[in-house]
């Protein structure tokens, strides 16, 4: 029988923590502790400390996240917010379904996260905020990010959906801005057993909020200031995530591993190229990505050996149909509209066997020998 390679192991890495995991899901039934409770508020606590962020507010999931955030920041009706094309649907349509426009910019051709001098292109008076998504888990240029913030009187929020625990000149993404937005989809480099979701801010207005939209409109719980929400993380995934956050950091220098060796294995296949980490950043990898003109034949090939593959993302999100309806020409994006069609995510994640490395290395050199 064929050895299958995956993309992501999540059992695998349950069976490392099975007794802390089984202990913590055995306490919230017994304290049924279902929704909110200490547990969520001992996440939020250890999250926050984590991320090196005064406050932190467990919700739904990363989609939730980012609406609330826009909400709170209580941006003028109908505001411009400017997203990159490269990311994933939940950064726009955040935007779009919290009454304001999306305007995308292109990606950057080094590191596929946010493109300074095209933002600074689709700056116009009407814009009033900035999606700063660290894609892929490599953080955003935030210094050029804030002073272009500075300039225009543009707020910031931080999408780091796959960037728990990455850093930027040595800072925890997520409170570099007004607010960031977090997933603890379970693929994700700190995954519940769930949906799941954070936002974090060191805005203590901000911050109370957030907590308010996500509890419909209270604080205490039938004093209902505003018409609010309801998204709330649940015990059990509080409890799970908190097991988990324990080893988030040696679980990201596995991953850190793994593209290491990556890189030096693959580094002289003339066909492939990767991605650069920018001096400035700390990479987490969420997902290794590299870049080949015949992806869709190397992804056929590593198929046919058992090997999984993605691909984050197909299509730019100007050229979803969701987005066919806005003014915007392919040529606005020439970065994205050109990666869309060569990457590709090979597998990456802590528990990856040291012989399945290998195998995916010498295959995709066998492809192009």
């Amino acid at each position: 029988m064929k050895k299958i390679i995956k993309f992501l192991d999540l059992h695998e890495q349950y069976l490392t923590i099975k007794d802390e995991i089984d202990g913590a899901i055995a306490s919230v039934i017994n304290d049924s502790a279902f929704i909110g409770g200490k547990y969520v508020e001992q996440l939020e606590e250890n999250f926050a400390e984590y991320q090196q962020v005064k406050y932190c507010i467990g919700v739904g999931n990363g989609t939730d996240a980012l609406e609330i955030a826009i909400e709170a920041l209580n941006l003028p009706k109908g505001s411009e917010v400017i997203v990159p094309s490269n990311s994933f649907i939940a950064s726009a349509e955040a935007v779009t379904r919290s009454g304001h426009k999306v305007v995308f910019c292109d990606c950057d051709e080094h590191n596929y996260t946010i493109s300074i001098s095209s933002l600074k292109e689709k700056i116009t008076v009407n814009t009033k905020a900035i999606i700063a998504v660290h894609l892929y888990g490599h953080p955003c240029d935030m210094d050029n990010l804030l002073k272009l913030a500075k300039v225009h009187d543009l707020k910031i929020v931080e999408d780091c959906a796959q960037a728990h625990g990455a850093e930027y000149k040595g800072k925890r993404v997520g409170a570099i801005g007004d607010i960031g937005c977090f997933s603890f989809y379970p693929g994700k480099n700190l995954g519940a057993y769930g949906d799941g979701g954070a936002i974090v801010s060191n805005d203590e207005n901000l911050a109370t909020k957030c907590r308010m939209i996500a509890n419909h409109g209270r604080i205490d719980k039938y004093d209902h200031e505003f018409e609010g929400r309801n998204s709330r993380m649940d015990g059990l995934q509080g409890a799970i995530l908190d097991v988990k956050l324990k080893y988030l950091s040696q679980w990201t220098e596995k991953r850190r591993a793994v593209e290491a060796r990556y890189c030096e294995e693959l580094s002289h296949v003339n066909k492939l190229k990767l991605s650069k980490e920018m001096g400035y950043s700390k990479h987490v990898y969420h997902l290794f990505v590299i870049r080949v003109g015949d992806r869709d034949a190397l992804k056929e090939f590593l198929q046919l050996k058992g090997i999984a593959t993605g691909i984050h993302y197909p299509k730019a999100l100007p050229n979803l149909r969701a987005y066919m309806h806005f003014a915007h020409s392919s040529d606005e994006f020439p970065v994205a509209n050109k990666y869309q069609n060569e990457i590709i995510s090979l597998p990456i994640y802590p528990e990856f066997p040291e012989s399945d490395q290998g195998a995916v290395i010498e295959t995709i050199k066998h492809f192009y020998s």
